[in-house]
């Protein structure tokens, strides 16, 4: 299956200064990765890469990642937009080569010959980076905010809020 964001790198002809890529999702693209997160848009997904190789392994991928996306509130269901930009730090692995198991490691990918979908790997970062509970900004569940005491009002006040100072 074909992913959705597919950007087929080759590594082979990597130089050893490396080299920049720019990805950008066409918006058929875009439609597709929304139904895939089951979120109501990606308006835009966009990733500043730099490959450099890696002695031990094929490469390294460092940039950011741009997107804005649309999710519904999670108590509303009105349509919230969030920006995202994100760092982007990745491993590419040499088909069979053991994954690190240290949890500060940046995420592995594992190369398919001398190739890579970075794509694929840009389309998981968002993924990741989706918040999990989008509210829209005056959204509040119920009961939210109850059982905190109401400023005091009328004519004494200003007597109440001196006495809680003293």
């Amino acid at each position: 299956m074909t992913p959705e964001f597919s950007r087929i790198v080759n590594l082979a002809r990597l130089p050893a200064e490396g080299r920049e890529e720019r990805l950008e999702a066409r918006p058929a693209e875009c439609a597709a990765l929304a139904r895939r997160f089951g979120i109501l848009g990606v308006n835009r997904i966009a990733a500043r890469l730099r490959l450099r190789p890696e002695p031990g392994g094929l490469a390294t991928v460092d940039g950011r990642l741009e997107a804005e996306v649309v999710q519904a509130c999670v108590v509303t269901l009105d349509p919230v937009v969030q920006a995202i930009d994100e760092p982007v730090r990745l491993r590419i692995l040499a088909a069979g080569e053991a994954p690190s198991e240290d949890p500060e490691a940046p995420d592995e990918i594992e190369a398919e010959g001398d190739s890579v979908d970075l794509g694929e790997a840009i389309a998981e970062q968002l993924a990741l980076a989706l918040d999990p509970y989008p509210r829209a900004p005056d959204a509040a569940l119920p009961g939210e905010g109850e059982g905190e005491e109401p400023p005091p009002s009328g004519p004494f006040a200003g007597l109440a809020a001196f006495r809680k100072r003293g």
